[in-house]
């Protein structure tokens, strides 16, 4: 017999009301399969000698269970099961199954409902197993409400210190814990200060509500503006030369940009405040970099960058994400070796750019791209003020 499922969605009521022909499905159905709350809400609703399938990680594990079924598969969800959900998973694990989904109202659409909160224009994230990209991009872009998918370690408590960390005290939190059990349901509306210092029993689900306005700081943050290694106005990348560089980055929502040498932090900070969606590995070698960083991606509200601190040329990098383009902001005297490095995990149409100021770079750069498979662009010759002149170099990987 084909696989195919039944994905029925729950919520935290102790005991849920399904229509009559779910009702029937359930109790003429022998495999069922959900999370350990989901069964602890129905074990006492499936017929005698039923199978229960734990939906556990690995995934794996779990799909091998289902192809030994063979037939018809009984699964509770969360919520809406196609969003952020176990159907979507379902789907594209087994695209020719045949799929039913039965839903209810998901935590958030619930949470709004009860405070009566008009949700069209809500920006809706999911920290579930996943990083915080989402939530810091929606921060970063402003989103008046956003609506949060939570876990045991995206917490609404963990959420109101990002918030705090990076100065967006602006918002308040509403949080519901337990939304559908009439008897542990609970809804408050409170600072994120007071949410950072609280714990909340789980499930919950939490939006960010944002309490006043504030203008984003615009493209070209001004250089007088950074925090900057040992007050030396030389050791930032000056902002005319800054967003040139990020120009040339050609960097997109789904880029990965590797920042090297990033001293002050100016080139990942406008990037990710200009592309708040893309991931961005940032590397130094002097200690004090961390320190800088931290100080400006919170002067700057711009969570998300990691920093890597060490000799680059010493680094493992196969636990980073791999660059789609880099920024080479110092390379410490071994210019041709370190883009052989990054030229390894560069793919192809992959750029690299930097900054030169001395005809010796210059000539370096080009010399790397003879001999490896690196094609130089035209160079960009830029004078700013009294500084001495910049030219822009860009290879692309071939």
């Amino acid at each position: 017999m084909m696989l195919q499922f039944t994905v029925i969605g729950i919520n935290d009521h102790p005991n849920p009301v399904f229509p009559s022909e779910v009702e029937q499905l359930i109790a003429t159905s022998t495999v069922f399969s959900g999370g350990s709350r989901h069964h602890e809400i129905m074990a006492e609703r499936l017929p005698h000698g039923a199978q229960w399938i734990d939906i556990t990680v690995p995934l794996a594990d779990v799909f091998r269970q289902y192809m030994a079924c063979e037939g018809h598969i009984v699964v509770f969800a969360s919520g809406d099961p196609l969003f952020y959900g176990f159907a979507t998973t379902l789907k594209r694990q087994f695209p020719e199954a045949p799929i039913r989904v039965v839903p209810t109202f998901h935590s958030l659409q619930m949470l709004t409902h009860r405070l009566v909160l008009p949700y069209h224009d809500m920006t809706l994230v999911s920290l579930t197993g996943r990083p915080w990209n989402a939530l810091d991009a929606a921060l970063i872009t402003g989103k008046q409400k956003i609506g949060c998918l939570t876990d045991r370690h995206h917490t609404p408590a963990t959420i109101a210190q990002r918030l705090l960390d990076y100065g967006y005290d602006n918002y308040e939190i509403a949080i519901g814990e337990h939304l559908g059990n009439p008897q542990t349901e609970h809804i408050c509306q409170i600072s994120i200060e007071q949410a950072a210092s609280l714990s909340f029993a789980q499930p919950n689900c939490c939006i960010l509500l944002q309490k006043e306005f504030r203008e984003n700081v615009p493209m070209g943050i001004p250089d007088e503006d950074f925090s900057i290694l040992d007050g030396r106005p030389k050791m930032i990348t000056k902002m005319p030369f800054r967003l040139l560089s990020i120009q040339q980055l050609g960097l997109h929502a789904d880029s990965v940009l590797w920042d090297v040498g990033f001293c002050t932090g100016s080139i990942s900070i406008e990037a990710k405040r200009l592309y708040p969606t893309i991931d961005i590995v940032a590397f130094e070698i002097r200690k004090e970099g961390e320190a800088l960083m931290r100080e400006n991606t919170r002067r700057f509200g711009t969570p998300g960058i990691q920093t890597v601190i060490g000799d680059f040329m010493l680094q493992h990098l196969d636990t980073l994400p791999k660059p789609t383009s880099v920024f080479i902001g110092g390379h410490g005297g071994k210019l041709k070796e370190m883009m052989a490095k990054l030229c390894e995990v560069l793919p192809s149409g992959g750029c690299m750019v930097m900054n030169c100021v001395t005809e010796e770079s210059n000539r370096l750069f080009e010399e790397a791209c003879q001999s490896l498979p690196l094609t130089p662009q035209t160079p960009l010759h830029l004078t700013l003020n009294d500084y001495n002149p910049i030219t822009i170099r860009k290879c692309i990987k071939q």
